[in-house]
């Protein structure tokens, strides 16, 4: 499975972004897919993550409301839309892959040590004041 993100950019405070996770190599039916973000010299932070086979979601706290995952099972395409933009926000985004069906409970008590099967390259996210 090979993940590819895309649609990062420089943005306004305020604005929206909305970034793509594209899937490919070998059949992907069922798990988790998930977007973390890190700043450079810092820990990496948990997102947010849908499930592939329900499209349940879950995110951490102070992006829930703003930031919205969805997925395109035709497309294999997962997408994070990001609306109201703050410049701590700024940030390379990761999206991430694992076979497994978890719940949020996992994601809560994880965060960004969660443990994915597939890591994509990041695209990088800058948002100005």
């Amino acid at each position: 499975v090979q993940l590819q993100a895309s649609g990062g950019g420089l943005v306004q405070a305020g604005d929206s972004l909305r970034l793509s996770c594209v899937i490919s190599g070998s059949a992907f039916s069922s798990g988790d897919l998930g977007w973390f973000r890190q700043v450079p010299g810092q820990e990496r932070e948990f997102v947010g993550v849908i499930s592939w086979s329900t499209g349940n979601t879950y995110y951490t706290g102070s992006m829930k409301g703003r930031f919205t995952i969805s997925r395109d099972n035709a497309k294999n395409t997962v997408y994070l839309q990001m609306n109201n933009l703050k410049p701590d926000d700024t940030a390379v985004y990761s999206c991430a892959a694992t076979h497994e069906d978890r719940n949020g409970k996992y994601y809560y008590a994880m965060g960004g040590r969660a443990r994915m099967d597939y890591w994509g390259k990041g695209t990088q996210v800058t948002v100005s004041s």
